[in-house]
């Protein structure tokens, strides 16, 4: 049927453009959406505390010397077994295994959080670390991840290299609380992981590149940045005089309150490097910044950098200027993890 309007008794058709059949769809149908939501809410918090409950099952067995006596190392296969016949899928020996951890890792059922699903909780337990699982729950609550975003972070190593480039003290705070954005340091990384890009680690690629390639992937970008980040646009004209600059990549910081400017560097980050960048703050500050707004943040962003010769060249700068180096592959999480627990043992014997 392709009629339109409707017949309500004892007013004639009633036109489908009628404000009040318009507000009678729009309630209806906002109706189901929230029955729907709260429906999917329901049916996560009753999976999630049922694989809880399956995981103190299998603990307590455990824990009453039953395996010993009866099956072994082969309980958790034989239960897959048997569970499969009985209920289907869902009980793989792999699920099962992370069902037993998630009651170890959370004993207390209070201190899971249904805004996750099972399979964040999935990915989270792939982690041996409890300050690590911590924080990507945290992180996970604050900023609404869905699961293929959390397994970047992970995969990127996020937690190691925030942890790594915090004092001893701040580690605990980091698993505890999160990443609170509060200063403009709060929002460097070193490295930045870009290897969402797919540009080629060893081949010879121009700084045009990989920008365009930043750009194309924007979302895993932003990702990757952090939270607060708002894009603005990129080769960002500035005109000094008869000459003009182009800034690569410029975004707001919704959090901080201020403009972030990146300028990419495929090679080595030089002295001049951070000069360029100072006059871009300056201009910046001086022709772009509302009065509102809190002074710009500056980010030369290179393949390298020399430590020492950073230190000199940021010397003396009043601006908020940071040199920070980024990679196109994957870190080794077990080399990052070795160095945080070393860091970690050192505070423990402090």
């Amino acid at each position: 049927m392709k009629r339109t309007d409707i017949t309500k008794q004892g007013h004639g058709q009633l036109h489908a453009t009628d404000p009040e059949y318009v507000r009678l769809v729009s309630l209806i149908s906002d109706l189901w959406e929230e029955a729907k939501a709260k429906a999917a809410v329901a049916v996560n918090t009753e999976l999630l505390d049922a694989n809880w409950k399956t995981g103190q099952y299998i603990v307590e067995f455990e824990q009453g010397g039953n395996p010993k006596a009866k099956y072994g190392e082969k309980l958790i296969t034989n239960l897959a077994k048997d569970l499969t016949r009985l209920r289907g899928k869902g009980f793989s020996r792999s699920n099962l295994i992370y069902m037993r951890k998630l009651y170890l890792t959370f004993p207390k059922s209070e201190t899971l959080s249904h805004q996750l699903t099972w399979s964040h909780y999935f990915e989270l337990l792939k982690c041996d670390d409890p300050l690590e699982i911590q924080f990507y729950m945290k992180e996970c609550i604050k900023e609404g991840w869905k699961v293929r975003e959390l397994k970047r972070q992970i995969n990127s190593s996020l937690f190691q290299r925030l942890a790594l480039s915090t004092d001893k003290q701040g580690i605990l705070e980091l698993a505890n609380q999160g990443h609170q954005v509060l200063t403009p340091e709060d929002i460097i990384h070193d490295p930045y992981v870009l290897e969402f890009t797919g540009m080629p680690q060893h081949k010879r690629y121009k700084e045009s590149e990989l920008e365009k390639a930043l750009k194309a992937n924007m979302e895993q970008f932003l990702l990757e940045l952090g939270r607060g980040f708002a894009f603005i646009g990129r080769q960002y004209i500035i005109p000094v005089g008869s000459r003009r600059f182009k800034v690569d990549l410029v975004f707001y910081h919704a959090i901080l309150k201020c403009y972030v400017l990146i300028d990419l560097k495929r090679a080595e980050i030089k002295h001049g490097d951070i000069g360029q960048m100072n006059l871009y703050l300056n201009y910046f500050k001086n022709e772009i910044c509302q009065p509102d707004d809190n002074p710009p943040i500056g980010i030369v962003l290179g393949a390298k950098k020399d430590e020492l010769l950073m230190e000199y060249a940021l010397q003396g700068i009043d601006n908020q200027l940071f040199a920070a180096r980024y990679q196109l592959y994957l870190p080794n999480r077990e080399e990052l993890q070795a160095q945080l627990n070393i860091l970690l043992d050192n505070t423990k014997s402090k």
